[in-house]
């Protein structure tokens, strides 16, 4: 194996522990990587060659990393099959992703809140606290988001001028 292999290998194994300990699947860092290792877009059967894997799970990987906006299809004039490539926002569509859970969070905890203030049981204030503090830390967290993104929107920016 050369270096460039052993660089490539690296780079997969890694992702793969990194979405795992997002709890997300071993196999969808694998993906994300090949993809972004590669310089040029990769057919649905290449990206299940190079992993060792089926085409059925992979193309179910495939299809959540496109609806989380990670990864694009797109055509090649030479071929009938399905090609990818990660797109370019990828970082930024992940964290905006990130930012979407941060906001159900928030409705969630309005919502019990609301819920919970209704109730005229003493008992329940230690849980009613709870929520404030649930539904304040995430409306923290929001306007956090969105400073990062537009500091990072300029940073991007300069990478590439």
């Amino acid at each position: 194996m050369n270096f460039e292999e052993k660089i490539k290998h690296e780079v997969i194994k890694n992702f793969g522990v990194a979405y795992r300990a997002f709890g997300l699947s071993k196999l969808m860092g694998h993906i994300v990587a090949l993809l972004i290792h590669s310089s040029v877009p990769i057919s649905l059967e290449e990206i299940a060659k190079s992993l060792h894997r089926s085409k059925g799970p992979v193309s179910q990987i495939m299809r959540r990393l496109r609806d989380r906006n990670l990864i694009r299809r797109v055509w090649q004039p030479t071929s009938r099959k399905d090609f990818y490539e990660i797109n370019p926002e990828i970082f930024e569509n992940a964290y905006r992703n990130n930012l979407e859970l941060v906001k159900s969070n928030t409705r969630l905890a309005k919502q019990l809140k609301n819920i919970v203030g209704k109730e005229k049981n003493s008992n329940l204030g230690t849980l009613k606290m709870r929520l404030i503090e649930m539904e304040k830390f995430y409306e923290i967290m929001e306007k956090h988001h969105e400073n990062f993104l537009k500091e990072w929107a300029k940073e991007r920016d300069k990478l590439y001028k």
